[in-house]
This record gives C-alpha cells, sequence and structure tokens, in this order.
C-alpha cells in the first residue's frame, strides 16, 4: 500500500493530510505511548513547518527543491523484489558480520544473516523489537532525539513504521560487527522515515555499520532518525556510509546519550547524494565519558553535503574529539557547523586547567608543492595528486578501527579521487 502525497498544497499541508489518512499504517499503532507521541509529533511539526533558508541553522541547505516533489510513501509492509545478486556489490564480504538489509526501511529476513549472536543479543527490526521487547523500546524509544524544536525529528516520529533495532545487554561482548545494510529500491519517487534504536548496556562493547545504497536511479528522499543509548562504562563505535546515488537525498539525524565512564565514537563517510543533511547530536549525561564524532565527504558533480554537530557536556570530566574533512570537486558543495557546550554553576570559578577548548576550520587547494615534490621522486601529476588526497583523508579514516571496513573505504576513496582526473 502508498499514498502519493498531494503536491497542489504547501508541503506542511500535505503531510498533515497523508497523517491523517493512513493514521493507523505506522510503527506500534497500538501502543498508547508511542501513539501519543505520534499525535504530539505530527501538531508540533505542523507548528514548525519545514526549515528554511530563514532559520540560521538552515541558511546554507535549502530543501525545498527536495520537498516539494511528488514522493509516494510506502505505507504498507510491501517491498520490491530484491535478490542476493542485487545486494552483492554492497554486501563487504570480507567483514565478518551479523548482517540485516533492510529494504526501503524494513527488515528483508531472506536477505539478511545474522549468524549465532551472543546470549541476550537482539538484532531485528523495529516493529518486532517493539513486540517482542516492548519495555526496552518503551524505556529508550523517543528519549533522545527531540523533535521540540526539529521539524523533520518530528515528522519522522509521526510517520515512523520501521527500521533498526540492537540491543547488548550489560557485560556482552559483540565479537563481530552488526552490519546494517539499506537499501532503497522500486520504480517511484519514495519518501522513506525510517526510525532506528541501538542500546548498548552497561559495559558492554558492541560496533555498528550501517551502509546506505540504492538499486534505483529515482529521486528519493530519506528522513531517518537514530537513537543510541551507551550505558556506563560501555564501548560503542557507530560506522555510517552513505551512498545512495546522485539522485537520493537524505536527512539523517543522530541522537546519543552516554553515561559515565562511557566511550561512544560516531564516524560517517558520504559519497553521493543530491542533498544530505546529517545532524549528529551526542549527549555526555555521565563523567569521564569519551565522545567522537568524525566524518567525510568525497564530493562529485552538484552534490550537498550539510554536517551538523553537537556535543553537550552534560556532566563534568568528560572529553570529546571532532574532526570533518570534506574533498570537493566539480560543482560539489559542503557546509559544516559544530557546536560544544559547556555547563557551569554560577557559583563555580574557572580556572585555565579547567575547561580545555580548541576548535578550527581551514579551506583551501591541494599543496602544490606536495605535489612537485612527489613528481621529483618519479609520480605522474595524475598519481602525486591522488596521493595527497588520500593523506588528507587518512587522519579521519583511521578513526574506522574494523580493519575491513576500513579497507573497504579506502578503496572506493582511491577510486572517487580516480575518477577526478580522467
Amino acid at each position: 500500500m502508498t499514498t502519493a502525497l498531494n503536491t497542489d498544497v504547501r508541503p506542511e499541508d500535505r503531510f498533515i493530510s497523508a497523517f491523517e489518512v493512513n493514521h493507523g499504517q505506522a510503527l506500534n499503532g497500538t501502543n498508547a505511548s508511542i501513539a501519543q507521541q505520534r499525535e504530539d509529533a505530527i501538531e508540533r511539526f505542523a507548528q514548525l513547518g519545514i526549515p528554511d533558508s530563514t532559520l540560521e541553522a538552515w541558511k546554507y541547505t535549502n530543501i525545498s527543491k527536495i520537498i516539494d516533489r511528488p514522493y509516494t510513501l510506502p505505507l504498507a509492509p510491501e517491498a520490491p523484489s530484491v535478490d542476493r545478486s542485487d545486494i552483492a556489490p554492497f554486501t563487504i564480504d570480507q567483514m565478518d558480520a551479523h548482517r540485516v538489509v533492510l529494504v526501503n526501511g524494513r527488515v528483508d529476513a531472506s536477505l539478511s544473516d545474522l549468524g549465532d549472536l551472543p546470549s541476550g543479543v537482539v538484532v531485528s527490526s523495529l516493529a518486532q523489537a517493539g513486540n517482542e521487547h516492548p519495555d526496552i523500546v518503551e524505556q529508550h524509544y523517543g528519549k533522545y532525539a527531540d523533535f521540540e524544536d526539529e521539524a523533520l525529528t518530528a515528522l519522522n516520529t509521526a510517520f515512523v513504521q520501521d527500521g533498526a533495532f540492537a540491543y547488548v545487554p550489560s557485560g556482552t561482548v559483540v565479537e563481530k560487527p552488526i552490519f546494517f545494510l539499506h537499501v532503497t529500491a522500486g520504480a517511484e519517487d519514495l519518501l522513506l522515515q525510517p526510525r532506528h534504536l541501538f542500546v548498548v548496556e552497561e559495559g558492554a562493547i558492541a560496533r555498528i555499520v550501517e551502509a546506505q545504497h540504492a538499486l534505483t536511479d529515482t529521486h528519493t528522499f530519506t528522513n531517518t532518525v537514530s537513537e543510541t543509548f551507551v550505558g556506563e562504562r560501555a564501548n560503542l563505535e557507530h560506522d555510517l556510509i552513505q551512498d545512495e546515488g546522485f539522485s537520493a537525498s537524505q536527512v539523517h539525524t543522530r541522537a546519543g546519550l552516554q553515561k559515565d565512564d562511557s566511550v561512544y565514537s560516531a564516524n560517517t563517510v558520504t559519497f553521493s547524494g543530491e542533498v544530505v543533511r546529517n545532524n549528529a547530536t551526542i549527549e555526555a549525561d555521565g563523567s569521564f565519558c569519551e565522545s567522537n564524532l568524525y566524518g567525510l565527504c568525497i564530493g562529485k558533480d552538484e552534490m550537498h553535503v550539510d554536517n551538523h554537530t553537537r556535543m553537550d557536556h552534560v556532566q563534568p570530566d568528560c572529553n570529546s574529539n571532532e574532526l570533518y574533512k570534506h574533498v570537493l570537486n566539480d560543482e560539489s558543495t559542503a557546509v559544516f557547523n559544530g557546536k560544544v557546550f559547556v555547563y557551569t554553576k554560577p557559583e563555580l570559578e574557572i580556572y585555565a586547567d579547567d575547561v580545555v577548548c580548541s576548535h578550527g576550520a581551514t579551506t583551501g587547494q591541494v599543496d602544490e608543492e606536495g605535489v612537485f615534490y612527489l613528481r621529483s621522486r618519479g609520480l605522474s601529476e595524475r598519481r602525486a595528486r591522488i596521493l595527497m588526497l588520500q593523506a588528507f583523508t587518512d587522519e579521519v579514516l583511521s578513526e574506522f578501527r574494523i580493519d575491513a571496513l576500513r579497507d573497504y573505504i579506502a578503496d572506493k576513496i582511491r577510486r572517487r579521487f580516480a575518477s577526478y582526473f580522467e
């Protein structure tokens, strides 16, 4: 079942109308708390409206052209036929992982291969988790991604139907990565709104990998919200590869909460997209947290990538590290906005060594002296420039700690850089 959005009315009105018509086609429609969140979210979305360039946070990214299209909302669990040969280019076979494949935001069990999960670990669709583990879902769902000030988070919350779910109980170490492969497919221009929930409890260790790809060149808009909880002394690396093609657009919101002595690393690499907006928020609600945000954009053609980050040091004695790098070619553009919040009580005296913060941003061309040096050592100009670009990206790439994944990304980067000089 699908619903076509009415493009004869304002974008806000077409979504509100679709919500009213398809109210029952949603995640856990009988769950009272989630149902109430959906009602509150659509009401808040109506108040906020679609963000535009009059808002400071959206000043340099115009999503009106991607919103104002005749999208279709897939509202029932129907998915186009996709087989293993279709997804073979994206499975990263050299990475031994617990793999879950989602087609148009819904888990396809026939394409997934979970293998043997450690006792107590749950990896499934969000809808299945809501039915089988309602206590866990209700404890964390909607707690970290706030829709009061974010219209597109409100829109996702109102229309949420399914997505990815991972739960790692206290003290459990998941040796192999948990790999969620997201694939869009079909002949229609789709608007997808997946919702993901990842919970890593006290003392647990896990690595989650997400990769986004497309089997279609239609215009798609994916409005994703991911919520993550990292418990005391837990450690989570969360890697995201965005490569859905140049006719696909997305807003990807990641919101995480950390507790005492936890480590959370959120790494992103973007290879394609008409318009891509990434919102990453981490709340360090515990002392001695380590929070890491790293990102790469390898631009081409007319792609536009906007990375917005927010780091909240709610509790004292926390460390956060952040580094985003963009390589832009052709007519591609990029935006970066990063904020760090440190809270103090009015009576607290701040000494020089209590708060340490540094930041910087630079832009420029490839270092011609470096190119000249490499050419003087016998390299061609093309090879010299590719090596210079690779050296620029290596600092961020090294933060992807899964060897097979890092090699896979590095190969994609090398091939992209080679295409710059064809």
